[in-house]
């Protein structure tokens, strides 16, 4: 997928620069230019409309979208960094940016789609279990894949897909471990024996006290600071 991104030059800096922006319907956001000589360039502090980037970030193929940045009446091909939720309200705060070079290869991270159903599930009763959902890819920038498939219709019981029997396509490579494990069938768990659960059942018959309800727990998240860089999602 492929989509245009319009953002403006920024000079302010700091918590109260952002506040303003989002009151004005923009987030703070840094563009970086392509890698040259293994280093990266500084960033360009920039404002972005977070709806047309969250709009990107919920597609299908998610980060890995090659969008067409407007700047300043020209035109770049840039792929998001890192961005910053909100813990709350999970609305989105800060955007990085990366320029491309399109003749450079680069590695993403890609879903594994799951094609058919398995014999040994069909068949023999077993369970699908899906280990492993994404993959690391290298490739060109625009030749990501929005997902790589599996199919798992020949598989049966106690039988295992790992990376190495994906198969290769010319357009990207792999990076994972050829052992990697990304399905196999599995028997059911047993069930537990009737005269256990009835002894169970028994024990637990005597009433007990009453615990206290623990507090829930909420993970406070990364306190905003600009040009900071936000964690990756």
């Amino acid at each position: 997928m492929e989509a245009t991104l319009d953002v403006v030059k920024r000079e302010g800096r700091g918590k109260n620069e952002a506040r303003r922006l989002r009151a004005a319907g923009r987030i703070p956001a840094v563009v970086y230019g392509a890698v040259k000589d293994d280093k990266q360039p500084m960033g360009v502090p920039v404002a972005v409309d977070p709806t047309e980037v969250l709009r990107i970030l919920h597609s299908e193929a998610g980060a890995n979208t090659l969008i067409t940045l407007k700047l300043d009446g020209t035109e770049s091909r840039v792929m998001v960094k890192e961005y910053q939720l909100d813990p709350v309200t999970h609305q989105l705060l800060h955007a990085d940016f990366y320029q491309l070079a399109m003749d450079r290869a680069i590695t993403v991270t890609v879903p594994v789609a799951i094609k058919g159903e398995a014999k040994g599930v069909k068949q023999q009763g077993g369970l699908l279990d899906f280990v492993t959902r994404e993959l690391q890819v290298q490739c060109l920038p625009a030749e990501i894949p929005e997902h790589i498939d599996v199919d798992v219709t020949e598989l049966m019981l106690h039988q295992a897909i790992r990376v190495r029997d994906v198969p290769a396509n010319p357009t990207w490579k792999l990076l994972n471990e050829p052992d990697t494990m990304l399905v196999h069938v599995v028997l059911p768990k047993a069930e537990e024996a009737p005269a256990a659960a009835e002894g169970e059942a028994a024990a637990a018959a005597a009433p007990a006290p009453a615990a206290p309800a623990e507090p829930e727990v909420i993970k406070k998240g990364k306190v905003e600071k600009e040009g900071e860089e936000a964690p990756k999602k």
